[in-house]
């Protein structure tokens, strides 16, 4: 309950509801949705970043189905 009170008095800290009312949050997924794109090109966990998993993922995946085309 305390914690929910605290939220609330949170959002009600943010500016503009009465002229933007829920889309006055918007600025801020903007900004979590930029951060998490950079940190997946940016930061390595171990030795790869998450495209480089990506890549090599869709790489195996058609050389795949070259392979299964060819059979």
């Amino acid at each position: 309950m305390r914690v929910n009170n605290s939220l609330k008095r949170l959002l009600k800290l943010v500016p503009g509801k009465q002229r933007f009312g829920v889309y006055r949050f918007l600025p801020f997924f903007f900004l979590l949705g930029g951060a998490m794109e950079w940190f997946m090109i940016n930061v390595r966990v171990g030795r790869e970043t998450f495209y480089d998993v990506y890549r090599r993922k869709q790489s195996e995946r058609l050389h795949q189905a070259r392979m299964d085309k060819t059979e």
